[in-house]
């Protein structure tokens, strides 16, 4: 099949570098010259393991192309894809749908024969019912459905996701579409993995109600964290026997410093608006918002009773920037409101993060940048654990003690223990949920707030 997918973001480029890896001829669509010049040069804009090989594999098969012309590309397609960013509008949480529709009439102006136009971008309910209305005005007299086909990519993991998906959701309202979506998915389905095909409304909440499912389990377990530590219980050790239940399961049970990335922060404000508009408040999406936000309030506070109350004069190595491993996505990552809150609190920050310079320079002004763990914890007074890297999973903890002026660890990903830390010489150190302790003797959460 002939395929375009207008955006070359996250969602657009790994959407069709895997489509055109089923077989599909795929054309990759963006306004950004630039962008597109990259990727024609066998360059890929993000970070995501895999997709690069994928990428020119099917480039070096004819099957993957990229364009700024959005006409030539829609002749003749038989799915056009939007794949364009809907970032929160600023005043009011809902998803700003600007590009989306701006999209939707562009592709009716170039339309020249039937297709589905699919929305692959995260929208409101009723959205793509309203994308055909657009087309409709915009062009009378074309012959198209609409399709909702919402994305579950989890960044770090998008080839797998989208190769193996745990399911793929399709909403329609004609037959025919129905036969399109069908044989777009044709690899997917011969190997059994769940195809859901519904109404729009019903894939569009999907979705939804997906993200802030999972936002709400990770807020939940952050909460617990912040009781484990009144108490004197262990949030891991918690967390594995409530996981342990099938009806509960053991993933997005991690307590660390709150969700962020591209989708659970404004998908869940984004829904939490919509209830709000059809009188059918969504109060537990409303309370996660909220306490995600407290989270990362409290994550700030750790780490100032960890410097002695105070950031100022400090030296504080940051392990770690981008909001989760193995992506290069600085969206609503915890980092970029706890590293400014070290900058501006008088602390000179040091940052390490594999891929996370490209986008972090600009959003995290006054903070060096280094290459290795080590090197920005010499002579510091705390390192701070914010992304779970493999590369900090082995770290030479007497190595990164013996280098600092004053060894504190402020833990936010539970990575290592009390005991590790304590045995490697580290005068200090601060984890979530768990035991923690201060200066010789070890203490738990539970004997320090008593």
């Amino acid at each position: 099949m002939k395929i375009t997918m207008i955006g070359t973001g996250y969602v657009g480029l790994v959407s069709g570098v895997c489509f055109s890896d089923f077989g599909h001829d795929v054309t990759c669509v963006d306004k950004d010259a630039h962008k597109i010049e990259t990727l024609n040069r066998g360059e890929v804009p993000i970070y995501e393991p895999g997709l690069s090989a994928l990428m020119a594999r099917n480039v070096g098969a004819g099957r993957l192309s990229f364009t700024t012309d959005l006409a030539a590309a829609v002749d003749g397609a038989e799915a056009i894809f939007i794949a364009v960013g809907t970032p929160t509008r600023r005043g009011d949480g809902h998803a700003d749908l600007t590009y989306v529709m701006a999209a939707a009439e562009e592709v009716a102006r170039a339309l020249t024969g039937y297709a589905v136009i699919v929305t692959k971008s995260t929208v409101p309910v009723g959205t793509n019912r309203k994308l055909r209305q657009v087309i409709a005005k915009a062009r009378p007299d074309a012959a198209f459905d609409v399709a909702s086909n919402p994305e579950f990519l989890r960044e770090g993991a998008a080839i797998d996701d989208f190769m193996k998906p745990d399911r793929v959701v399709v909403g329609v309202q004609t037959e025919r579409a129905g036969e399109v979506m069908a044989e777009l998915y044709r690899p997917l389905f011969l190997r059994d993995f769940p195809i859901i095909t519904t109404d729009l409304e019903s894939a569009e909440m999907i979705k939804y109600a997906a993200n802030a499912f999972l936002a709400t389990k990770i807020t939940f377990i952050n909460e617990i964290a912040a009781l484990c530590e009144r108490v004197g219980a262990d949030v891991k050790e918690v967390s594995k026997g409530i996981g342990l239940d099938g009806r509960i399961g053991n993933k997005f049970l991690h307590a660390g410093p709150g969700y962020g990335g591209s989708c659970f922060p404004k998908d869940t404000q984004a829904l939490a608006r919509i209830g709000q508009e059809h009188a059918a408040p969504q109060s537990i999406v409303e309370t996660v918002i909220r306490v995600n936000d407290a989270v990362k309030a409290r994550m700030i506070e750790k780490l100032r009773d960890l410097c002695d109350g105070s950031f100022n004069g400090k030296t504080i190595a940051v392990l770690g920037v981008t909001f989760k491993p193995n992506t290069d996505d600085m969206r609503d990552a915890p980092s970029l409101t706890i590293v400014p809150a070290l900058v501006g609190g008088g602390a000179k920050v040091r940052v390490v993060d594999p891929q996370g310079k490209r986008e972090g320079e600009a959003l995290l002004p006054g903070v060096t940048w280094t290459d290795t763990p080590y090197k920005a914890a010499q002579n510091a007074d705390l390192v701070v654990i914010l992304t779970e890297w493999n590369e900090f999973r082995a770290l030479d903890l007497k190595k990164l003690a013996k280098d600092m002026k004053t060894p504190r660890m402020g833990d936010l990903r539970n990575i290592y223990s009390a005991a590790d830390a304590e045995a490697a010489g580290f005068a200090s150190y601060v984890s979530i949920g768990r035991a923690e302790f201060d200066g010789s003797s070890k203490r738990s959460a539970m004997s320090a707030a008593s």
